[in-house]
């Protein structure tokens, strides 16, 4: 038989639990090679991202234009440049991009497709189709009414040694509440924390 795919959702948060800062800034990420190499390393593991209108439009603005000849790609949360973020971008560039969003017209980024909204059991579908897993950054809107009809099967945040003081949280308005399961917690050097979730049975 063969395997469902599975959504994963992976997010850097503050120590309070902020994805953003209230201005939707994220220069309080503290850089980590080594989870930067450990994501490139999945990339075979995933051929599909999701994001919300404010995310795919970051991700449009950006990694198009990282990719260059020198055999490394900037960091969109910095100044450095590593050969596995170049690894990641490159995948970005080439994956599947579903993109959610009612304001937009169109979407002309290489493999990228409109869909209006965030419709359960077309997602169920799709989860039941062909495929490798299926991952979504940021996109607080979309991991919100996705955790909401229990979608998301692995949570992955990299907590950070900061705390903002306000901002935005990931899962907003949520109505029940929704167990999980922990899979695996790894500290780094940084002082990152790399926590992944199993959704609860």
């Amino acid at each position: 038989m063969e395997q469902r795919r599975r959504i994963v959702m992976f997010n850097r948060v503050s120590a309070d639990g902020y994805f953003s800062g209230p201005d939707g800034r994220m220069d309080w990420v503290v850089p980590d090679d080594a989870i930067d190499k450990a994501g490139a390393s999945s990339i075979p593991d995933f051929d599909t991202m999701l994001f919300g209108r404010r995310t795919y439009d970051a991700f449009e603005s950006f990694w198009p234009k990282a990719i260059d000849g020198s055999g490394t790609a900037l960091d969109p949360h910095g100044d450095r440049r590593t050969a596995a973020l170049r690894e990641m971008g490159i995948w970005i560039n080439d994956a599947r991009k579903l993109v959610f969003s009612r304001s937009r017209r169109d979407v002309t980024w290489n493999n990228s497709h409109l869909v209006r909204d965030v419709d359960p059991h077309a997602i169920e579908a799709m989860k039941n189709g062909p495929g490798k897993d299926i991952i979504i950054f940021g996109s607080g809107t979309i991991v919100s009414q996705l955790t909401e009809h229990g979608l998301i099967d692995e949570y992955q945040f990299v907590v950070t040694p900061i705390l903002l003081g306000s901002g935005k949280s990931i899962v907003t308005n949520v109505p029940t509440r929704s167990k999980l399961r922990l899979l695996e917690a790894t500290s780094q050097e940084s002082g990152n924390v790399m926590l992944r979730y199993a959704r609860g049975s």
